[in-house]
């Protein structure tokens, strides 16, 4: 292997690029990325950086010590156009084609939009040229903010236009934001969040149209009233960037379906980070982006499956000045119990909260609200009770009881 394409100039990207140095990777390397930035870290853009305090060069993931490092070919503003497996080769959007002999797809996902032509002051976070215009947006006075999602990126951003003096209200179209990964006892406790930290919740409720032309003056909402903003932020999920894939023979559904150690069906193509569907399974979070890569990058070199990257789900969000932390693999039926703190109003206390979900006399899942020293040591259980699961699951596989196929993949020959 003397050349390795890592397409996608992301985190996960960066990471793998890391990896496969430090794995002993000495050939040619090349990092291809769609925008004209470097790699820089996302979960400040609807932060610190979107109320000011922090800077975009206190963003960047690199500098002159990686380059030193790395040794790597960096094409951006240019992004993979196809990948041709029988001609080994990545087509960029500008026509050139880049002979490889492995390759590491870590394109990551774009920002879901609403349908439609969208007005000015319509906004998404998802890159750093979202969060430049969203913050110049911001920056002419007292605003009217309607977020219409209350997902993560949707809870983060309203929480710094509150922060900034904006009037925010929050459209969330299920019962409760949050309410698919935390369930209904954990997902009221983030809807009081909101109300506590001086935003308006609206739940139940989709987006009918935006109003406005050129500007957007209101929100229609699905049950007939309309909302006055004057800027809009639509936070109502990601895409996995995989339209270039279309016709590489990879297997696509919400993602490139991967084993678990991140090997898709064709050889030498390894999947990283938002993009990634690992072993049926596709995380969009800050730990599987920076964790994927040297299981990837290992395999990759090995040219077979040798490890595992299925680890244990973990997330973070900083609301309202409040750090939300969660880990574990909750299911619909586990019960919650508060062990340390309270809610005052349906909102954790002063002294915030430690929930755990349970089942079956077993923790599954805690959920922490500025609670960071035990959320971690119960963090850590789970990971062993996780591993543990883990090596009785290898030991089933080596007795001959384990399926060598991963939603419908099978590994071509020699994986």
């Amino acid at each position: 292997m003397r050349t390795v394409t890592v397409v996608g100039a992301s985190l996960a990207g960066l990471y793998a690029a890391r990896e496969l140095r430090a794995q002993g990777f000495d050939g040619r390397l090349v990092v291809v990325g769609d925008e004209p930035h470097r790699p820089y870290d996302r979960p400040p853009l609807s932060k610190d950086f979107l109320t000011g305090r922090v800077d975009e060069d206190r963003l960047a993931l690199t500098d002159a010590e990686d380059d030193t490092a790395l040794g790597a070919e960096w094409l951006l503003g240019t992004g993979a156009r196809a990948l041709d497996p029988r001609e080994r080769a990545v087509v960029l959007a500008d026509g050139r084609t880049l002979p490889t002999d492995g390759v590491v797809i870590a394109t990551g996902a774009s920002a879901r939009r609403l349908p439609g032509t969208a007005p000015t002051g319509v906004h998404t976070l998802r890159t750093l040229d979202d969060a430049r215009a969203l913050r110049a947006g911001l920056t002419r006075g007292a605003r009217r903010v309607v977020v219409i999602g209350g997902g993560f990126v949707g809870a983060e951003t309203a929480a710094s236009c509150v922060a900034l003096g904006h009037r925010v209200t929050v459209v969330e179209a299920a019962p409760l934001p949050l309410l698919p990964a935390l369930g209904p006892a954990l997902a009221a406790v983030c809807a009081a969040l909101h109300r506590r930290g001086g935003a308006e919740l609206i739940t139940g409720t989709g987006v009918a149209a935006l109003r406005g032309t050129p500007a957007v003056t209101g929100v229609e909402l699905s049950d007939g009233r309309v909302l006055d903003a004057d800027v809009v932020v639509v936070g109502i999920g990601a895409v996995p960037n995989t339209a270039w894939l279309a016709g590489s023979t990879l297997a696509l559904r919400d993602g490139v379906l991967c084993d678990d150690g991140c090997v898709t069906a064709l050889p030498q193509v390894v999947a990283v980070g938002d993009v990634a569907r690992v072993g049926g399974v596709r995380s969009e979070h800050w730990t599987s982006a920076t964790e994927q890569p040297r299981t990837a990058v290992a395999n990759l070199l090995a040219g077979r499956t040798t490890r595992s990257a299925r680890s244990l789900p973990y997330f973070w969000s900083d609301q309202y000045g409040s750090r939300i932390q969660f880990a574990g693999r909750r299911r619909d039926g586990d019960t919650v119990r508060i062990t340390e703190g309270g809610l005052v109003d349906g909102a954790p206390g002063p002294d915030g909260l430690l929930a755990l979900c349970e089942r079956d006399g077993r923790t599954t899942a805690v959920l922490s609200v500025d609670r960071p020293r035990p959320f971690t040591r119960t963090r850590r259980a789970l990971d062993r009770q996780e591993k543990e699961k883990e090596s009785e699951i290898e030991i089933e596989k080596g007795s001959g009881s384990g399926d060598a196929a991963r939603d419908g993949l099978r590994h071509p020959a020699g994986r």
